[in-house]
């Protein structure tokens, strides 16, 4: 089966898109029975973006999907019309949900796109059943068409290796406004604990004292196995990776009681009311009280999510569609 798969948000981002993005990819070349043709357009600048998303979507990447038995698009960005039966993944829909939370253009464009995409999509493929629901409620594509494939972890995140120095509770992600930084880091001064914000710049004017910026995947993990426990109290998730790369490290977790991460927790972490810093820092004392049991429980539950499962799960919505 010939399939093509957008791989555009590569150049624009290194966080949870593109992680999808690559460890699909990783999965899908071990293979046979799927030969996968990679399409993308422009670069990481805004007028390459505008282009993309007005543009090449609509109009250039329907003409590359000609002689292919099936059109991926690895988020909601994709065509109104295509020569092939095409699936797009959701991630999530906090751009409908929530737009306030998100820059102006995205907020615009997105909101536009996300909805006439989804109904004309063959399948979409939402990362959580919380994201199905809301596909289901938000966009109106009709609960049969929606299969579940979620994400899973790049294999350099284990227990076992080099872990940062120092007592201190870890939060990672792009610094934006559903992160919750603000009271991740009023929860961490309430527990008395020191709090490590690691990701990239974002918008909206999200800072943090705490920020130490982006790094790598290997220093990212030592991060991750030197924490007391990692904080992921987010106000709104269709998915949550980090919660699996923190768990898959052997680290506690604490994260929201609502939204897609309740769900991806499974049971193996602390959930807390992302509005209420008290709890938030309760949270923080009882994952470290029980950071011998959560390991563990982790451990266990991010080893139910592979990136060979998820490629056998794309297969199979591909060969139902082609």
């Amino acid at each position: 089966m010939k399939v093509g798969v957008d791989v555009s948000p590569l150049r624009q981002t290194g966080a949870g898109t593109a992680r999808h993005v690559n460890g699909l990819l990783g999965a899908l070349g071990r293979r046979d029975e799927v030969e996968v043709t990679q399409l993308a357009f422009g670069g990481a600048g805004r007028l390459a973006s505008v282009a993309r998303d007005t543009g090449w979507y609509f109009g250039g990447l329907p003409l590359a999907a000609r002689g292919l038995d099936v059109l991926h698009c690895t988020t909601f960005r994709g065509p109104l019309r295509s020569p092939v039966p095409f699936t797009v993944t959701i991630h999530d829909l906090g751009l409908v949900r929530h737009p306030n939370l998100f820059p102006r253009w995205h907020r615009t464009s997105g909101r536009l796109a996300i909805g006439p995409v989804a109904r004309a999509a063959t399948r979409v493929l939402a990362v959580s059943e919380f994201t199905k629901q809301e596909t289901v409620e938000l966009l109106r594509v009709p609960a049969e068409r929606v299969r579940v494939i979620g994400n899973a972890v790049d294999a350099r995140f284990t227990p076992h290796g080099p872990a940062a120095e120092g007592e201190y509770v870890l939060a990672v992600s792009t610094l934006e406004p559903r992160k919750n930084f603000d009271r991740i880091a009023e929860a961490a001064r309430i527990a008395g604990l020191e709090l490590r914000v690691v990701g990239a710049e974002g918008w909206g004017g999200v800072s943090s004292e705490s920020w130490v910026g982006a790094v790598d995947d290997d220093e990212l993990a030592r991060l991750y196995r030197g924490a007391l426990c990692f904080a992921y109290p987010s106000l709104y998730e269709g998915f949550g990776i980090p919660v699996l790369e923190a768990m898959a490290s052997g680290t506690p977790v604490v994260t929201s009681s609502t939204g897609a991460t309740a769900e991806i927790a499974g049971g193996a972490a602390v959930l807390v009311d992302p509005l209420d810093p008290d709890a938030i820092a309760a949270g923080l004392h009882e994952a470290i009280r029980r950071r011998a049991e959560l390991r563990e429980l982790g451990l266990a539950r991010a080893g139910e999510y592979t990136w060979d499962s998820v490629a056998a799960a794309a297969v199979a919505a591909w060969e139902e569609i082609a």
